[in-house]
Order: C-alpha cells, then structure tokens, then sequence
C-alpha cells in the first residue's frame, strides 16, 4: 500500500488514504466535504483530464513528485532548438541595426554634423516701437485693445484737444491780421509812388519857372545897362530868378522824400511779411501739435504692454504702450567665441522654435556683432585690475527667418528658440541675404564728393 498523499487546495486541506493500483477503483473515503471544497476537486480533476502532463496544477505538483521527475516528452527538445533558434535570429538582426545605424550616424558627422555650430542661447527678438505721448493732455479715448493687430496709421488713442484747437484758430486769426497787414502796406507803397510822381511833375514845372526866371533876369540886366528899365524891375527879375531856383529845389527834395517814403514803406512791407511767416511757421506748430493729439501707429504690428487708461494725464514723451512687428522677427544667438572661427554671414541656419514642438525654421546668418555683450554693458568689466578668470565670452548673430514663416506671426519675441548654423564649405541658404542698406552710400565716397 502507497503511503498517504496529502492534497492541498485554496480552499481545502485534505488527506486521502490512497490503495494500490489493484484496490484504487474499490476503496473509498467518505467524509463531509464543504461545497468549495467539492468545487476545487472539480477544477482539478478537469485539469488533470484536460493534460495529464502539466505542472500547472498544484496539486498533480505536489501529489506527485515522483513524477515531476520523470523524463520530458520527446516534443520537448525540438520546442528547446526552436527557441534557441529564434535568439540568434533576434541577436542577429539586433547586431545588424546597430551596425547600420552606427554607419549612418558615423557618415552623418562625416557629411553634416562636424560643421554644424550649435547653441542654445538664442532668442526670438524684434525691434519693437514704444508708443509715447508728443503732447500733454488727458487721454479721452483708447481704441485698441491689450494685443490687438493694427496696422500703420490706424488710430491707436486721442488726447483731449480742446486746447490745440483753439491755439489753432488763434494763430490763423494772427495770419488773417498779418496777411492784412502786408496788404495794406503794400497798398501804401503804391500811394507813396504816386507822390514820387507828383513830385517829379512839380520839379518839372519849377524848372519851367526857373527857366523863364533866368531870361526874364538876363532881359532886365540888359535893359538896365542900356538905361531902358529901371533898376526896381531888374531886382524884381533877380528875385524872381532866385525863388525859381528855389522851387526847383524844393521839388527835388519832395522827389527826394517820395522816394524816401516808398523804401520805407517797402522794407515795412518786407518786415510784415517776415513777421507773417513767422505767424505761419507759429500755426503750422499749433496745427502739428493738434495732429499729435491723435496717436497712430507707425509700423504694422501687434499693440502690448499698454500703459494708458481713459482719463489718465500724460506728459510729453510718457510711454503709453508697445508695438511689436511679428512680421519682421529675427533670432539673436549668442555663440560662444569659440565657435566663431567658421561662421560667416549667408550661412544657412535651422531654428528650433520650444513653443512650436520643436519644429525647425530656416534661417540665414545676416551679421555679427562687432563686440561681445559685455562690452556694450552698462559697467562693462575690467580685467587689467586683481585677479583675473578667463571667461569664455558670447558674441551676438543676428539670425533672419524666412518671411514666409514671420509673416505667420507664430515667433514671438521673447521666445528660446536652438540655432544650428551650418558651416560646411558651399553650403547655401534657402533665403536670400539682403542688405537693406545697400542703397547707402559709404562715408568715404560721402566725404570725397564733399571734397
């Protein structure tokens, strides 16, 4: 007779007196079993008709260990040769994705990556217009709102403008009262020139009388050295002569003084037209500043930082808000100076905006700055003094974008973005470099047509 086995189970705990294989079929335990019980017997019996051969069963596992210890199934060993089979296969394929995918990163470096010149120092900027207040006034009206789209001359706010108008129609009257002026010296001008006339017809007509004066006294003295006249009559003759010439005299001075008259008058007229320029160039001032009570915007672009309010009183030159033009973006990086040894305006760039997923944007190297950022500081450092750490320094380049991707308004100034400039000999940009002040022309060719 076997010895016991003992069977264990989730839910049970059971020893069966097991016979021989001759007295299995006749011997029989009874005893009370839970319903759990009767079902956990259940599932192992269909188990262990479902596959005689299994060691899932924990049960068949340790109602059997005997068994567990005999030889597998000959279908076990070429199951073992598959899977050794597969392995390889896998390895070998992993080894070959590793060689070619070190192949194609060893030619990339060869090709591309040994001339690209990286840094993350790089941001969106812009050359934003501040908005600011050319008179003073109260604000009476804003019609925009905090990052809204304007374009050039649309009304950005007012300034109460009551004042400038009036300054305005002031100095028009002043104009009116000048102008009238200037007219009517003009119009005495034209009298004095008629006294010059009369005074030239008058000089004629005393020479007339000194003429006859002349003759009349020659005539007497005549008579009179003959004894025909009287000495009475050849005085009275003299002294007709003498107011003849007299009267031509006068009329001459008249001539004079006319003439006199009309230069004054004309440097009269000359002086109220200069004072009326002046009241002109005053109105053109009130005028002007009267139009500055209208803010407009000057370029097209998006309004930010807005710094004004409805009823607030603003001075002259007081910032009252910013406007950027997303349209004209560029890229600052700032590359280390060690990295500069290659890098040239034209180079083709690839810009990795963060805020757009990483998505790349072609760019074009359009200039270096002439000097590292800390020379333009506000304390820019001295070295020549105590102890001295070299530093590597950063050097600005200025980056432009495509138009095509600025004009999308999605570059925000402010932005990080990753710029990687391609340095490889020949290597072109899809944009063109332009030189917007070509049209310029250079100082020296200034100073020799000065010459």
């Amino acid at each position: 007779m076997n010895a016991p086995h003992k069977i264990f189970n989730k839910d049970t705990k059971l020893n069966v007196a097991a016979t021989d294989k001759n007295t299995a079929n006749a011997s029989r335990v009874e005893f009370q079993r839970s319903p759990k019980q009767e079902a956990a017997i259940e599932r192992w019996r269909g188990d262990e008709s479902a596959d005689p051969n299994s060691a899932a069963s924990p049960i068949r596992a340790e109602s059997a260990p005997s068994e567990a210890k005999a030889p597998s199934s000959p279908s076990v060993a070429p199951a073992r040769k598959r899977l050794h089979g597969r392995t390889r296969q896998l390895v070998t394929a992993g080894l070959v994705l590793a060689l070619g995918a070190a192949g194609w990163a060893g030619k990339y470096y060869w090709t591309v990556g040994r001339f690209i010149v990286s840094t993350d120092d790089a941001y969106v900027r812009a050359d934003n217009t501040t908005l600011a207040a050319k008179i003073p006034g109260y604000i009476s009206s804003i019609l925009v709102d905090d990052n809204s789209q304007v374009r050039a001359g649309d009304v950005i706010a007012t300034i109460d403008d009551g004042d400038y108008k009036l300054a305005v129609d002031s100095a028009r009257d002043k104009v009116a009262t000048q102008q009238a002026t200037v007219e009517r010296i003009g119009r005495q001008i034209t009298a004095q020139e008629a006294n010059v006339a009369q005074a030239k017809a008058q000089l004629a007509s005393a020479e007339a009388g000194k003429t006859r004066a002349q003759l009349e006294f020659a005539r007497q003295q005549a008579l009179q050295s003959k004894d025909f006249a009287s000495r009475q009559t050849l005085e009275q003759a003299q002294a007709n002569r003498d107011q003849a010439v007299a009267a031509v005299q006068s009329a001459q001075a008249a001539i004079d003084s006319a003439e006199a008259n009309v230069a004054v008058l004309k440097a009269q007229q000359q002086e109220a037209a200069r004072t009326l320029d002046e009241l002109k160039t005053a109105l053109a001032k009130a005028e002007r500043d009267l139009s500055f009570a209208t803010i407009r915007a000057p370029v097209d672009g998006v309004i930010g930082n807005r710094a004004m309010r409805v009823g607030d009183y603003v001075q002259t030159g007081q910032r009252l808000a910013s406007l950027v033009p997303l349209t004209d973006v560029y890229v600052d990086a700032n590359f280390k100076e060690t990295q500069l040894a290659h890098l040239r305006p034209g180079q083709p760039v690839s810009v990795k905006v963060d805020a757009m997923d990483g998505e790349a944007v072609d760019g074009v190297v359009e200039s270096i700055s002439p000097a590292s950022g800390s020379v333009f500081s506000l304390l820019p450092p001295d070295n020549a003094t105590g102890n001295f750490t070299k530093i590597v320094q950063r050097l600005p380049v200025r980056i432009r974008v495509a138009p095509d991707v600025a004009s999308q308004g999605k570059l925000r100034p402010g932005m990080s973005v990753i710029a990687n400039v391609n340095t490889k000999p020949g290597a072109a940009a899809s944009i063109p470099l332009i030189n917007r002040f070509a049209t310029l022309p250079h100082p020296q060719q200034i100073s020799r047509q000065g010459e």
